[in-house]
This record gives structure tokens, sequence and C-alpha cells, in this order.
């Protein structure tokens, strides 16, 4: 996964969008006056600050492998604390009350083994909640697959697809539950409705392209090239009407509470 996988500048376009999905996440959590609550993949750490108002009395970190994301992060004595780290080596150092993973998973193919690790840094009766992307047969990632394939991409970034890396909630729900956790897993698709021209590659250009742009590098031909490639197939797929561009996006939720005392 890289450091810098995300541009916080495009990914802030969409906050609101963004936010959404978190909130309904955490909202299925039901802790009681946690002590410790950590948000892995905290990005610029807005919805990490939410936390401490949903809990007052806890102590709460954010970890993400970007700098450029922590250096945005909220800055306040009364707020959360923050840290550069990569949460495949993330381990705490006393138990935790809450775990939160809001669009992260995604990135770490090997996130069903790190899953355990996580459940097993509860306190006993914690709570692990995570949301995924859940949309990468839709077209923004099907199409986008198909033009790094074409011969005009396939040698330059052919290698940098990705098919289906997450799970569906009844893959999740028997993983964890067979932990002995308390799963609760559902789906949602949202209809967001984007403005502007090709707004859906403006959507995936902070996260989904950020692999090929940063290959492509600071060559400008070659970037604008691919942009207009993915744009030509992105618009024909998601139409521009007068009131918006409808963007449907599937995404995974599972809220996990850790085993209890007998």
């Amino acid at each position: 996964m890289s450091r810098d996988m995300w541009d916080p500048a495009v990914y802030g376009r969409y906050a609101d969008e963004r936010a959404r999905p978190f909130f309904e996440l955490i909202a299925r959590v039901r802790a009681d006056d946690p002590e410790y609550v950590v948000d892995l993949g905290c990005g610029t750490g807005e919805l990490t600050a939410a936390l401490c108002e949903r809990w007052p009395g806890a102590a709460v970190h954010g970890v993400d492998s970007s700098p450029a994301m922590i250096a945005k992060a909220p800055k306040a004595p009364e707020g959360p604390a923050f840290s550069v780290g990569d949460v495949r080596s993330w381990r705490p150092e006393r138990p935790v009350d809450v775990i939160v993973s809001n669009a992260l998973l995604q990135w770490v193919p090997e996130h069903r083994e790190l899953l355990p690790r996580w459940v097993g840094a509860l306190r006993a009766g914690g709570w692990l909640a995570f949301q995924v992307p859940g949309n990468f047969d839709a077209p923004s990632h099907a199409l986008v697959r198909q033009v790094c394939a074409g011969d005009a991409w396939r040698d330059e970034l052919g290698d940098l697809v990705r098919y289906t890396p997450v799970g569906d909630p009844e893959e999740y729900l028997a993983l964890l539950a067979g932990l002995g956790c308390e799963v609760d897993t559902w789906e949602t698709t949202y209809v967001h409705l984007l403005q502007g021209e090709n707004a859906v590659l403006n959507w995936i250009m902070g996260t989904a392209l950020r692999p090929m742009l940063d290959r492509i590098g600071a060559d400008e031909h070659r970037r604008e090239a691919f942009l207009a490639d993915c744009a030509r197939v992105l618009a024909e797929a998601y139409p521009r009407r007068p009131y918006g561009t409808a963007f449907p996006f599937r995404r995974v939720f599972v809220v996990a509470r850790a085993p209890r005392p007998a």
C-alpha cells in the first residue's frame, strides 16, 4: 500500500459524500464510554475528530500511512492524536475499545489476515467497525481496467489494475463470527449526484486513478492522454444530465463485537 495513495485535495472535494458512510457505520457501534478509540486509515482526520464528539471521554488516535494526509489533520489539544503508520504492522500499546476503519481495507490485499489480529487487539466486548467500497465491478472501475489493458497503456499500466479486492457481507460475517464475534453486516448503494464536466473521472482521480497517475508521473502529455481516454469511456457510462451525473456507489459495512466474558 502506497504511503501517498490518496490525493488530499482531490479527495476532499467529495468530503460530504465520503463522510455519510462513516457516520452510518459508527451509528451501529453501541460502545458505552470507551476509553481508547483508534481510527485506522484516518486520512485527513476530520472524521476522526467526530469520534471525539461521539465519545468525549475517550482517547482517540488516528493512524494513516500517508504523510500528506496526516499533515492536513486538525491539531487541537482536546482533539485526536495522529500518527503516520502502516496498518499492516500496527499494534496498540494497550487494549482498544473501538477500532474504526473507513474505506481503507480495499487497499490492503492481506486485510483478511489482519482482521483476526485487530479483533485480538480489542478489549473483551470491544468493537471493530469498517466499511469498504464494493463497486469494483461497476463501470467506473471496469472501464478503467479496459483502458489500462488496452494497447496504448498495457505495458505501462496493465499491472496496476485491481479486480475484487474486498469481500461481500457474507464473507466478513463468516470470518468474524468464526472468531466468536457478534457480527452485523450490510451493504448500501448510494446514488451520488455529481456536478460539473467529467464528474466521475474527477471523483476517481483522488483514489482509484492515483496509482496510474503516480506511475505516469510528471509527463503532462501522457497524463492528459490517459485522462482523456478514461473520460471518454466514463462519459458514455455515466451521461451528464441537466441536473448532474448520477453515480451509483455500493459500499459494504461490518460491525463486530469481540467476545465478552462468560
